[in-house]
């Protein structure tokens, strides 16, 4: 059976980790756990090492403001502190599977889980500006200390954003804060056609300025596009991109300010209990191949437009011929498999050999006892 240990502060938690290091234990990082089944499973015996009590909402009111959290602080008690000040963190994922949103900020950092507003805003690497991290030898490090030599050059924040917990356990981050608009509405169009979606995703990704998100949704043979502008102009901007959208060949176009199930429809589309999630990373302008693919093959899709990311819920015996059939240099990984099929499917497309040996080597410098959620990521590192 599992054990399971829940640190009540940063040093416990690196002592901890130290102590399995030391008896060649596996460790099993978890938040909320509301993405424990992404990645390649780790072996049963591991020690599951709880985060959830490492909570911290410190708001430092800076020129930028900025935020400094515990990596068990769920994303959403984060973002109610922030709001109540007018400011928000611009990372909205799907937060969970059940109704309790308990994704967690070292969770999401971890595996660099995004949302709709990483249109605007960029991915979590780009509003993270610092990190605190526990080593698997007992250390703890933290951006702008002085790291020891085998580690130099490492820009710490961005490099444990998306590691998936292999370098360590991450203790707390600080980031970047925005402010909050008062207003959001999104202007909307329709078609049947997955390469017309995708040549007027990227003709008004060229033409409309200002937009905060930018997505793609098909389901059944149909979909569209959705442009959201948040402010006190955003109402007038979303009238105004009707006539752009109409242009580019889209039907139905319209839009609307109460969006707010609208584009919670568009996060619950990342995510899935029963079926499989493949997160797949293209160029904008293969965005109609990957709905045609999606179309073939059954799948509902959610994304970002302008950005190339597309979410395909499909089913588990879909994923080898959608995989098959995407452009060259697309990337398509795997996030949520049903129970029966975990383990069954390799997660991660591999890289080059050249990049996987890099990143075996970064593994290797980080955590040597190779204890921290071993064989979770890519080349099961």
């Amino acid at each position: 059976m599992t054990d399971s240990v829940t640190p009540q502060s940063a040093t416990e938690a690196a002592a901890v980790l130290a102590g399995a290091a030391a008896q060649g234990r596996p460790v099993r990082i978890a938040g909320g756990g509301t993405k424990l089944g992404w990645g390649n499973p780790v072996q049963s015996d591991a020690l599951r090492l709880r985060t959830e009590n490492l909570r911290r909402v410190q708001i430092q009111t800076t020129t930028p403001p900025t935020a400094t959290l515990g990596a068990g602080t769920p994303i959403a008690h984060a973002q109610v502190q922030f709001a109540r000040l007018g400011m928000m963190l611009a990372i909205d994922p799907q937060l969970g599977l059940g109704l309790s949103p308990a994704a967690t900020v070292g969770g999401v950092f971890a595996t660099t889980d995004s949302g709709p507003l990483s249109h605007a805003y960029g991915p979590p690497r780009d509003q993270i500006i610092g990190v605190t991290l526990a080593l698997s030898d007992g250390k703890v490090l933290q951006s702008g200390s002085r790291i020891d030599a085998p580690r130099t050059g490492y820009d710490l924040a961005k490099l444990v954003t998306g590691s998936f917990g292999t370098l360590g356990v991450l203790l707390s981050v600080e980031v970047l804060l925005h402010p909050l608009p008062s207003l959001t509405a999104t202007a909307f169009g329709s078609s049947d056609d997955p390469y017309l979606l995708g040549r007027a995703a990227v003709a008004l990704s060229h033409s409309l300025s200002g937009m905060q998100a930018f997505d793609v949704a098909w389901r059944g043979g149909f979909g569209g596009l959705l442009a959201q502008f948040a402010g006190a102009e955003a109402q007038s901007q979303a009238q105004a991109a009707v006539a752009a959208i109409t242009a580019s060949g889209l039907g139905d176009a319209d839009s609307r300010t109460d969006d707010g199930t609208t584009w919670a429809a568009q996060r619950a589309g990342q995510r899935s209990a029963d079926r499989a999630v493949l997160r797949v990373h293209a160029r904008r302008s293969q965005l109609g191949t990957v709905l045609r693919l999606a179309a073939e093959a059954e799948a509902d899709v959610v994304g970002r437009a302008a950005l190339g990311v597309s979410y395909l819920t499909l089913n588990v015996n879909r994923i080898a011929q959608v995989r098959a059939g995407l452009p060259e240099g697309s990337v398509a990984v795997v996030l949520d498999l049903p129970q029966s099929a975990r383990g069954a499917v390799d997660s991660w497309d591999m890289p080059d050999a050249a990049a996987l040996r890099l990143m075996h080597d970064i593994k290797q410098n980080f955590d040597p006892a190779g204890v921290c959620n071993p064989g979770v990521f890519i080349g099961r590192i």
